[in-house]
């Protein structure tokens, strides 16, 4: 079957009207929120209870991707709201340039026992993008101090996504956000990202230059390794990639490559991260470790704004030797409310062995998940542990992608919260401008009747939108 192209319902963001009779709107212009996306009326959630959400009228969400894959434990946790308070009763916060402080010195020990390689040294500050911007300039700054000043050019991948600031998104490939801002973006390079779905050996060829990792390689080679400082990547395709996973040998080829070629390999976890993909970091079933790691979402399980750089003391050393101060200072980094939220999910999620739990749901999720591919218009899913991935397509045997003019992505999105689902969309990945896909990655609470929960209103979301698109033989 073939779509016919359907006009958006309001701007070409494609943001839903919506109507909530007998409730104060909740939309621009009638609220003073300035509002993530205009022309959208939001539902407005009064309570939480483990993976659920409820709004004002009392209709029941199932978070199947924890907001932004952020509550990994779930809503409403008492633990961590006592834990809160209690810090917030103690003093709510110090500058990181004159004091220490408890929730700090304990989360890094937390963080730390879980992190691979030599990864020791942890810096907080407050969002993904951050993290990522710091990780960048502590790349930069590192080979500056090693005397090496030449080292400026970053390699990365695409389709990828490190955020929104402005290194973070000159690191990213979404060409729809980077658009206005080019002016302002440093020059990263680019490299084809490992995708299998739409690689033509499939990530089947141990030869293929791009699934293999050689690519990287070339790229060095043509810019110069003495130029080069740093290759960022996500250990497991986020949102960009729907939850994409390379070979088993690709990062070992990348960290050889980076060693040889005296290239920091930087791993996002931000995402990915934090068990959930069913080990404490992505990047460990694949038997190497990075040189700096960006850690977030998951580490406060959304209780509060936390994100995090680790790092080898050899890195840090280099810092501490030369200038002796790293050049990111933040008003809100090392944070003792935030840090405190950190301690107990990290703690929690340790006591109960919810990374466990993660990688066991997990493989109920995908494997109740797999039978979607048999519906209308859905190509591949895929994923890892609690993180799953759903590519829509226009024709399953070519693997193209719906036309961009549908909308299809966010029509989908939008059909799964009438029908009390939260999923993530996301668009461009085929070719930059078309392609779509929705991203599931519930708590790590979750439970099979759940996931089960999931599965039915995924397709019934699915037959909704089909249903209001024109559709032709």
């Amino acid at each position: 079957m073939n779509l016919i192209r359907g006009e958006p319902r309001c701007s070409p963001l494609f943001v839903a009207h919506r109507s909530f009779s007998g409730v104060k709107s909740h939309r621009y212009p009638t609220s003073h929120v300035f509002y993530r996306k205009l022309g959208y009326e939001y539902p407005k959630i009064v309570r939480g209870e483990g993976c659920w959400l409820i709004d004002e009228r009392g209709k029941r969400y199932l978070d199947a991707v924890g907001g932004a894959y952020v509550a990994n434990i779930g809503h409403s946790n008492p633990e961590i709201a006592d834990s809160i308070a209690e810090q917030c009763r103690q003093y709510g916060y110090l500058s990181g340039t004159m004091f220490t402080h408890g929730p700090v010195e304990n989360l890094a020990d937390e963080l730390a026992e879980t992190l691979p390689g030599d990864l020791s040294r942890l810096y907080f500050l407050c969002s993904g993008s951050e993290a990522v911007e710091a990780a960048l300039k502590l790349a930069r700054q590192y080979w500056i101090e090693r005397g090496r000043p030449d080292k400026h050019r970053i390699i990365a991948l695409g389709p990828g996504y490190h955020g929104s600031t402005l290194l973070a998104l000159s690191a990213s490939a979404r060409e729809a956000y980077k658009a206005m801002f080019r002016p302002w973006l440093v020059d990263v390079h680019r490299i084809p990202a490992s995708y299998p779905y739409r690689c033509e050996c499939g990530g089947q060829s141990a030869s293929c230059p791009v699934c293999s990792g050689n690519v990287l390689e070339e790229a060095i080679t043509r810019l110069g390794a003495q130029n080069v400082a740093a290759f960022i990547a996500e250990p497991v395709g986020g949102s960009s990639t729907g939850g994409s996973t390379p070979r088993p040998e690709y990062f070992r080829r990348v960290r050889e490559i980076c060693d040889r070629h005296d290239v920091l390999f930087i791993a996002d976890e931000v995402l990915v991260g934090v068990g959930r993909t069913g080990t404490w970091w992505a990047i460990e079933p694949y038997g190497v470790a990075p040189d700096i790691m960006t850690l977030g979402k998951g580490i406060s399980g959304g209780y509060a704004a936390l994100s995090a750089i680790a790092a080898p003391d050899k890195i840090v050393d280099a810092i501490a030797q030369g200038s002796g101060s790293f050049m990111h200072a933040q008003t809100f980094s090392h944070h003792p409310v935030a840090c405190a939220a950190g301690v107990a999910t990290m703690r929690y999620l340790k006591k109960n062995k919810l990374v466990e739990r993660c990688a066991r749901m997990g493989r109920v999720l995908q494997e109740r998940l797999r039978p979607l591919a048999d519906l209308p218009h859905v190509g591949d899913v895929r994923g890892r542990g609690l993180l799953a991935g759903i590519e829509f397509v226009e024709d399953k045997a070519s693997r193209a992608p719906l036309p961009r003019s549908a909308k299809f992505a966010e029509r989908f999105a939008d059909a799964a919260l009438d029908a009390g689902l939260t999923v993530w969309p996301n668009v461009g990945h085929a070719d930059g401008t078309n392609g779509d896909l929705v991203m599931v990655a519930p708590p790590f609470i979750i439970t099979e009747e759940e996931i089960g929960e999931i599965v039915s209103r995924f397709s019934k979301a699915l037959e909704t939108t089909l249903s209001k698109l024109k559709v032709r033989a």
